[in-house]
């Protein structure tokens, strides 16, 4: 196991726990409660502070500032955390907040994602696996993003949204509904503008699963059907397709959501 390595004007205050091979760079400011899997790398002038674990290998990069209390008016000091996974990239300026208890209490990232510089993510979200949130990306409380989503630079996203997995939203767009899977959105306030072909193909998606989730597509966003006498015709024509069925609950949730937000459906809680 590599030694732990500490540049001398760094802090690193007592109850910390560092995992082999970690390195913290000059100013750095490590809290009490923070635990560093091994390897992980902390840039110059970072900090880390509140209940704030992070896995393996993760890189934070300059003036980060990670595991800092919520931009919540609600929250009072109670002790939340945040768990970030292994092998992230938190590019330089990232913020990404603790959770709160209305929340609950956990704010996570999950393995092998790219923050670039100046994103943030705020209190109780959840990010999952291989999401990219480029420069100046803004998630407000409560936002999901699922697995290889990718938001482009200055998206805003309103709090309780679902970003599906798969799906690419265009730089500058405004997302104040879900995101469904598999799809582009962009705009102003933002709406559906394609399916993200390039995004299926990257994740290996066979092309009679591409060929089914296009003719999805067609039916909910091209046809003359109401969205959701769509919706029960593709559970129909298409269920022996898992993303097409995957596509079709998604919908569905957030129909049942609040102004289209599945993180808003009733009986759900704050969780998103």
């Amino acid at each position: 196991m590599s030694a732990v390595s500490i540049h001398p004007t760094a802090i690193v205050e007592k109850g910390a726990e560092l995992g082999g091979g970690v390195q913290v760079a000059a100013y750095a400011v490590i809290g009490p409660g923070v635990r560093l899997g091994d390897d992980v790398r902390i840039g110059p002038h970072a900090v880390v502070g509140g209940e704030t674990e992070i896995g393996a290998a993760t890189e934070v990069m300059a003036h980060a500032c990670i595991g800092g209390p919520p931009q919540d008016l609600k929250y009072r000091g109670e002790r939340t955390r945040l768990v970030i996974g292994a092998r992230n990239r938190l590019r330089e300026g990232v913020t990404v907040n603790v959770g709160t208890e209305q929340g609950g209490g956990t704010t996570r990232i999950g393995d092998d994602n790219f923050l670039m510089a100046n994103a943030h993510v705020a209190h109780d979200c959840v990010v999952g696996d291989r999401v990219i949130l480029a420069n100046n990306v803004m998630l407000a409380g409560h936002v999901a993003v699922q697995d290889g989503a990718i938001l482009n630079g200055g998206v805003g996203v309103h709090h309780f949204t679902t970003i599906g997995r798969l799906s690419y939203v265009g730089g500058l767009s405004r997302i104040t509904q879900d995101v469904p899977p598999f799809t582009i959105v962009e705009g102003h306030p933002a709406r559906v503008r394609g399916v993200n072909l390039i995004g299926l193909r990257r994740a290996r998606l066979s092309d009679a699963v591409v060929k089914a989730i296009r003719e999805a597509y067609r039916v909910l966003y091209r046809g003359d059907l109401p969205i959701r006498d769509a919706i029960a015709q593709l559970k129909v024509d298409w269920e022996e397709v898992a993303d097409v069925q995957e596509l079709v609950r998604f919908l569905e949730a957030s129909e049942a959501g609040r102004q289209g937000r599945q993180g808003e459906r009733p009986g759900r809680g704050l969780a998103p």
